[in-house]
């Protein structure tokens, strides 16, 4: 039995984590977190966990066959090559190795061939570059990608539990949109990052692709007006078909936030063609940021690696 640990088990993330493995038959889990969280007791499955302190030592010690970071950049840096060293295959869910040479970055469905045996990292995309390579690998498929336009509008719980409660306390008259990202050059590092992400788990290295970020005072959900231009034509009927037949996509003309809420899949609507552009098509999607974007995600991941026998059973 594949011996689990979920690092970061009382965010919010990690609690999606906890969830889902207690849904999909995960037995041996336990949970660990920062020395503020250690001792108390966190739900898993009819029972609860005993959170443990996440040191480089119980991380090190080599009785956690498979491990989930759902922590910031800096731990998932400090911490990973300690559960390396002891045997454990990580699953990262920050930036600190998506963009490294030799670790594979997986959107499940989508490109498990990344997946090798001899994989110590498998790093979780960004939740936004989840939702739109969901979205372009199936168009890519049909006719071939030649430039990609969005904008987002992002969650506050994309910035963890300290978005959540800034939300909460917020007064619904004091809402407001805000660009909460590193500036580099003229661009977010959201942006940047979700261009480079984007190419890597598509393995277009030299794909056109302009974005736009916005946080916005919604709890859970992130959007995403896309313009997509493909080398073939292809009509608003074409790319429906295309949509409706993708794993971990669903058609839904209006999707709000409020609809991907819980929902597994990344929901696309209002596929029309783009009057700015002859050759392209406009496209909305929604997609909730904690489960699929992130959470999900990696859970799939650690079933494709157990499935191919990559990791120990």
């Amino acid at each position: 039995m594949t011996r689990v640990g979920v690092v970061g088990a009382t965010g919010a993330v990690g609690s999606v984590t906890l969830g889902l493995l207690a849904e999909r038959g995960f037995e041996n889990v336990r949970a660990f977190a920062s020395s503020r969280s250690a001792g108390k007791q966190v739900p898993y499955g009819d029972g609860e966990l005993a959170v443990e302190e996440a040191t480089a030592e119980t991380l090190g010690a080599g009785d956690v066959d498979l491990c989930f970071f759902s922590v910031g950049t800096d731990a998932s840096r400090d911490l990973i090559p300690h559960a390396v060293a002891g045997g454990t295959v990580c699953i990262d869910k920050s930036d600190a190795f998506r963009l490294t040479d030799g670790v594979p970055l997986v959107v499940a469905g989508l490109n498990d061939e990344a997946l090798r045996q001899d994989d110590e990292v498998v790093a979780n995309p960004n939740c936004s570059a989840i939702q739109l390579s969901c979205v372009l690998k199936p168009l890519h498929d049909a006719a071939g990608l030649a430039s990609v336009r969005l904008a987002t509008y992002q969650s506050m719980s994309g910035i963890g539990d300290a978005g959540i409660e800034r939300l909460r306390a917020t007064q619904p008259a004091e809402g407001d949109l805000a660009m909460d990202w590193d500036l580099e050059g003229e661009e977010f590092s959201e942006e940047s990052k979700l261009r480079a992400e984007t190419r890597k788990i598509l393995d277009l290295p030299d794909l056109p692709l302009q974005a736009q970020c916005v946080r916005v005072p919604v709890l859970v959900g992130h959007a995403q007006a896309i313009w997509v231009e493909t080398v073939e034509q292809l009509s608003a009927d074409e790319a429906r078909e295309a949509l409706a037949s993708a794993p971990h996509v669903a058609l839904q003309a209006l999707a709000t936030p409020k609809d991907a809420a819980g929902r597994d899949e990344v929901l696309v609507g209002r596929i029309r063609p783009d009057t700015a552009n002859g050759s392209g098509l406009a496209l909305w999607s929604v997609n909730d940021n904690l489960r699929k974007g992130a959470a999900l995600n990696a859970v799939q991941i650690a079933e494709a690696l157990l499935e191919r026998n990559l990791i120990s059973a």
